[in-house]
């Protein structure tokens, strides 16, 4: 390396995200400390994937140097561990940017869900893709010596860290292509420097890189002295120490379940083994390979609306792309995995990928295989297959509910999958068939309630003609679910309907009795029902008398054709101007409070208003004019 062109090193300070990173790293984050070399040897994995991709269109990027490898050397004399690709490498601005960066949306959220728990902390650090660091567990320095594809020999670059609070960057020769990664061990990570472990924990973690990683051979040599040991010596000779084949590509009687949980992990970044996966070859007017995961837990960027989401994307073992987002729908884009097709070209762009034929087949076939995995967990027999379920629909179900408006042709197995708490079940737990094979007889619909909460719901009024009757309601508290089920009116051909929406209907289970009782109170109440519409006229749509309630004056219900004031409320969240509509006032003819409005009318308006403002708190909403309800409730008590 010529001394002429090395430029004097210039220091710079981490992202204050990364230095609060690196000191949790080096005090032992990680619960398994071998797992920097897991990392490592991904990234480099990686670095050789992008120079395959940037290559198609470039060929001269691989310098006349196409067997791409990541190779492991140990210095035992100066306590060094490297990890050597000759993938894409590193200019000094990547360096700069990669290296001192955790360049990921949503990172101050990340760092401030740090906890201190280790096993939770590593993991949230594996879903943001901060895996570098992880050298730190083993490295009181670390140095990074790399040089672009395509860019003169003279302008590599060497970044050199001690995992405080600054690092260096400075300008090399490098004549070689792709990054060096050397560790400089402490004195507790010397085990490391042993060739037999070093093997032994990419057997364990990296045997499913398709890329070969090389080690130098060792051999026996007897002692030259008698009476003396032999020992393994290094040769100069370079072996692979893995099967370097793609996992997907193997027959799935070949794999065993750790090596598809390690594949797992090296692809998504996730320290917590898979729920379950799909591994197929599809065969048809479309060939490919399908290699798909169901993640344990939920990802802190699901929600996020720039998070990259989408399958790794591979045409005849060439990769093509990371986060290929037209391969699944955006209810599934919490899947995990691979594709290697057949028939797409090799330098298909995003561009095409929304326009082929061949992805919106891939993309179909995918999402069948999702939903009859999840199927087949949710109907197994097996407690441990079901559990598996239950973890998934306390992760996913909410997005999962994204499905049923989403994707019409799926929508009745999505529905099938869907899961509730109701009137007789705390868990969530109840389908949507174990609700219709415990209906009681005579029942026409599949009633449920939505609210903001489990106790709002448990408690609205409207529930109390259901309760009494002993007919089970749906409990529906996601944010999701009423706008969900307005995309879902029927299962297996029986009707959805909700109990807050519109006058209650419950067929036959409401006798003769019951209807002539309730046309009577609305003919006799007739002129008190107008007196309630001229004083709530501003609050109220309409008054009527209702058999819905037991043992509650009021509640409001939304108009047929209205908007439930769940849904519009979650529309005005998401800054969507709403018409103003009003609910309508059902009362309880039975009602003590009812019945004081016949006798009292000095108070009939201030009695009138209390009970439609009770009817907003129980739906959980506040009235529009908390302290004028307070002066009237004040004011009754005292009079």
């Amino acid at each position: 390396m010529s001394a002429s062109h090395i430029t004097p090193s210039k220091t710079h300070s981490f992202q204050a995200e990364v230095s609060q990173l690196l000191h949790l790293v080096t005090h032992s984050l990680y619960s398994n400390p071998e797992i920097f070399l897991l990392e490592l040897v991904s990234n480099a994995s990686d670095a050789c994937d992008k120079l395959r991709f940037e290559g198609l269109n470039n060929p001269a990027l691989y310098e006349n140097d196409s067997d791409l490898a990541i190779r492991i050397t140990l210095d035992k004399a100066k306590k060094t561990l490297t990890i050597t690709d000759n993938g894409i490498g590193l200019t000094a601005q990547d360096a700069i940017d990669n290296l001192g960066t955790i360049a990921k949306s949503g990172t101050k959220d990340f760092m401030s869900k740090l906890s201190g728990d280790q096993k939770a902390d590593a993991q949230l650090i594996g879903q943001f893709g901060v895996g570098f660091y992880s050298g730190f567990i083993v490295a009181d320095k670390i140095t990074v010596e790399s040089r672009r594809a395509g860019v003169p020999a003279t302008e590599g670059v060497r970044w050199v860290s001690g995992g405080t609070g600054e690092f260096t960057v400075e300008t090399i020769d490098r004549p070689a292509r792709g990054t060096s990664v050397i560790l400089h061990l402490r004195d507790d990570a010397e085990q490391y420097l042993n060739a037999w472990q070093v093997k032994q924990i990419v057997n364990k973690y990296s045997d499913h890189i398709s890329l070969p990683i090389q080690m130098y051979k060792e051999v026996w040599q007897d002692a030259k002295e008698e009476n003396q040991p032999g020992e393994m010596v290094t040769t100069d000779e370079w072996e692979t120490i893995n099967s370097a084949s793609a996992l997907w590509t193997r027959p799935k009687k070949d794999i065993t379940d750790e090596q598809y949980s390690e594949f797992y992990k090296h692809i998504s970044h996730d320290f917590t083994a898979p729920l379950a996966w799909a591994h197929n070859r599809v065969e048809g007017s479309t060939e490919y390979t399908q290699l798909l995961f169901i993640p344990a837990q939920a990802p802190q960027d699901l929600y996020y609306r720039d998070s990259k989401t989408g399958l790794k994307l591979y045409v005849k073992r060439v990769f093509i792309m990371d986060d290929a987002e037209n391969l699944l729908p955006h209810y599934l884009r919490f899947v995990k995995g691979v594709i290697d097709s057949a028939d797409l070209p090799l330098n298909v762009s995003r561009e095409l990928l929304q326009e082929s034929r061949d992805v919106k087949t891939i993309r179909e076939g995918n999402t069948r295989r999702i939903l009859s995995t999840l199927e087949q967990l949710a109907n197994s027999e097996d407690a441990a297959e079901q559990e598996k379920f239950r973890t998934f629909y306390a992760q996913f179900g909410a997005v999962l509910k994204e499905g049923v408006a989403e994707d019409s042709s799926n929508r009745d197995k999505i529905a099938k999958l869907l899961r509730f708490t109701s009137t007789t079940s705390d868990e969530i737990s109840r389908s949507f068939a174990d609700y219709k094979a415990s209906m009681v007889d005579g029942q026409e619909a599949i009633y449920y309630i939505t609210a903001d909460g489990l106790a709002a719901a448990k408690h609205s009024p409207q529930l109390e003609v259901f309760r009494k009757k002993g007919i089970e309601v749906l409990l529906m508290t996601d944010r999701i679910d009423e706008w969900a089920l307005g995309y879902l009116t029927e299962f297996e051909g029986t009707p959805l309907q909700s109990v807050t929406k519109g006058a209650v209907d419950l067929g036959k289970l409401q006798d003769d009795e019951e209807k002539k009782a309730a046309e009577s109170a609305a003919e006799q109440l007739k002129p008190l029902l107008n007196q309630l519409e001229t004083a709530l006229k501003d609050k109220a749509k309409n008054v009527r008398i209702t058999t819905r309630l037991v043992d509650s004056p009021a509640c409001l219900v939304a108009d047929e054709n209205d908007l439930s004031p769940q849904l519009a409320k979650m529309f005005k969240q998401m800054g969507q101007a709403m018409p103003d509509s009003k609910p309508i006032l059902e009362i309880n003819p039975e009602h003590a409070l009812v019945k004081r409005l016949e006798t009292d009318a000095e108070h009939f308006d201030d009695l009138a208003h209390v009970i439609f403002d009770q009817a907003m708190l129980a739906d959980g909403d506040l009235p529009s004019d908390p302290a004028a309800y307070l002066k009237r409730v004040n004011a009754m008590l005292l009079g």
